[in-house]
């Protein structure tokens, strides 16, 4: 619990019940999919607007189209509402648009779940990119397995508190440590 709420306050969707949240650079978020998309809008279109929402002109956005599209895998349903896309298509339209923007910060929720393995494939290398140039990427998922690879820490929450914070290794198995003792608990 808590962990959605988190990337919220960190975007500044949410204020903090208390205290105060800092942000040092730019940020991107995926943290609800096609959040900031018009599902009456074709790709291309969407690609415009949120372009112009984040400060680009007409001529930037027009040029990077193409780069978006391919990434997404949508060059052929570029020309179609975005309503009629599947989830999968969505999540790529959405990360290829965010990730385009090139932020010091990215902030994902468990958006990858519904892109098949090539595209997640994708995904785990502008991960890598994004490491090797030193930014960060705060990203929430239920997946050990997708984030241990390529996490250099991770934060475990437990009903909104700090379970957690550490070496991914070590945050599996505190992680399975607790899913374990949950189970045992509710099976008596």
């Amino acid at each position: 619990a808590g962990k959605s709420t988190l990337l919220k306050a960190i975007s500044g969707v949410l204020a903090p019940a208390e205290g105060e949240v800092k942000v040092n650079g730019s940020f991107d978020s995926l943290i609800q999919l096609g959040a900031g998309f018009d599902i009456e809008l074709n790709a291309i279109e969407n690609i415009y607007l949120y372009g112009s929402l984040h400060g680009r002109s007409r001529s930037e956005i027009q040029a990077r189209i193409p780069q978006i599209l391919e990434f997404a895998e949508l060059t052929e349903f570029a020309h179609t509402p975005i309503k009629y896309y599947s989830s999968g298509m969505y999540a790529r339209l959405g990360f290829s648009v965010a990730i385009d923007r090139d932020p010091d910060i990215l902030l994902i929720d468990e958006v990858l779940a519904v892109g098949d393995e090539r595209f997640q494939a994708k995904c785990k290398k502008i991960f890598q990119s994004y490491i090797d140039q030193k930014k960060t990427i705060i990203m929430v998922s239920h997946s050990m397995t997708t984030l241990a690879p390529i996490a250099k820490e991770i934060l475990l929450l437990s009903k909104g508190e700090v379970a957690f914070l550490g070496d991914p290794q070590e945050a599996i198995k505190v992680y399975r440590g607790e899913k374990y003792q949950t189970a045992l608990k509710a099976a008596s």
